[in-house]
């Protein structure tokens, strides 16, 4: 079987997203059964695959195209054209798309749908999502040959919300990155940093944070400072603004995307995680804080009571002062962050890259036979 697997999100700043895709990738080629080849596809007028992918993904055969990604979405999601095959040479048995829209081919099409807030709360996406993946979803999700995604929660949602019979939709929960690997190398610190880690769009509600983080400072406890790691779209500008300037001046620190490269120390030098997001389909940081020890506190919203479980706090992510309080628990010396620690080491472990490839192999069978089967059915 031979698949290709669209890398794009994995270009540039890796976000949730892109990190999926690019740990996918490395665990399906080191899964691999001898009669079956995962390929990458990515296409960009100015970025291109970092030289690490080779030895992330050791043998993958890499298709870069100079294609801008905007112009190819608007021909693929809009007119369906050119098919995967005018640009990389096939026949693929399985075409699988990184987002929810279908990659045009002759062989079977996956999608991955990691949530449906952009259909939910279409104000908090950017304009490319807000015009084709609303309007375009239930369409591309029924004709898919199989749909992946990342949580039981994104799972049901898809069902009910889209009507896709459920065998239809496979549940891959991303395992913690390669980067963790071997757990901590230094002691905790519980007077290190407040952390906070994602991408700074309007569904990560950093705002709240940055609320509940004032009350604290006003109540003149001794909190540790905050320090925010992410890309920062343009609309993230009142935020940045706001980290700059009084009563928060001094005691923020926000230092933009960090690196895989640096990803371990920036959680090891954490005294906790707090990530008030109002929707994620699984929410990778949390998972990436309980692998290297660290206490959460998160939202009771979407996946991430699924992802944390009783390992973690869960807030009301429009409740600051549950946030604060919630902070202020785990900075106590009662032994509860120790307990959340002892916990979050314990569901980490429970998750896989290697499990979850196999299991996307198996997508991979079950779509290419459903195509198989859709392909004579319309003969």
């Amino acid at each position: 079987m031979r698949v290709l697997l669209d890398y794009r999100p994995a270009l540039r700043d890796r976000s949730g997203a892109g990190e999926y895709v690019h740990e996918l990738a490395g665990a399906l080629a080191a899964t691999a059964d001898p009669d079956h080849r995962i390929e990458l596809f990515t296409s960009s007028w100015k970025d291109r695959p970092h030289p690490q992918l080779a030895a992330d993904a050791p043998g993958v055969a890499v298709h870069d195209r100079r294609v801008p990604v905007r112009v190819l979405n608007w021909w693929w999601h809009r007119a369906g054209v050119p098919r995967i095959e005018r640009l990389v040479r096939g026949p693929f048995d399985v075409v699988h798309a990184a987002h929810p829209l279908l990659i045009p081919t002759v062989g079977a099409g996956v999608v991955t749908i990691h949530d449906l807030d952009f259909l939910d709360h279409p104000e908090r996406t950017g304009a490319e999502v807000r015009r084709d993946y609303s309007p375009l979803v239930q369409k591309h999700a029924t004709r898919a040959d199989g749909i992946l995604t990342s949580s039981e929660h994104s799972a049901q949602r898809i069902v009910e919300k889209l009507s896709i019979p459920r065998e239809h939709v496979v549940v891959a929960p991303p395992g913690p990155p390669r980067w963790t690997a071997g757990g901590r190398r230094t002691p905790r610190n519980p007077l290190g940093y407040v952390l906070f880690v994602g991408t700074l769009e309007p569904r990560k509600n950093l705002g709240a944070l940055l609320d509940a983080y004032t009350l604290l400072r006003a109540q003149g406890r001794d909190i540790p400072p905050l320090k925010v790691a992410g890309r920062a779209p343009a609309s993230a500008a009142p935020w940045l603004r706001r980290m700059k300037e009084p009563p928060l001046a001094g005691s923020v620190d926000y230092v933009g995307y960090v690196p895989d490269a640096d990803r371990r120390a920036l959680f090891e030098g954490a005294s906790l995680l707090v990530l008030p997001s109002w929707y994620e389909g699984f929410g990778l940081p949390v998972l990436e804080a309980m692998a290297l020890g660290v206490p959460v506190v998160t939202s009771n919203r979407g996946a991430l009571p699924e992802v944390a479980g009783d390992a973690g706090l869960l807030v009301a992510p429009d409740d600051p002062g549950a946030i604060a309080d919630a902070i202020r628990r785990l900075l106590g010396p009662d032994g509860l962050a120790e307990a959340c620690v002892r916990l979050g080491l314990g569901r980490a472990a429970t998750l896989s890259w290697s499990q979850s490839a196999h299991t996307v192999w198996g997508l991979y069978a079950d779509a290419a036979r459903r195509h198989l089967r859709r392909r004579a059915h319309r003969r």
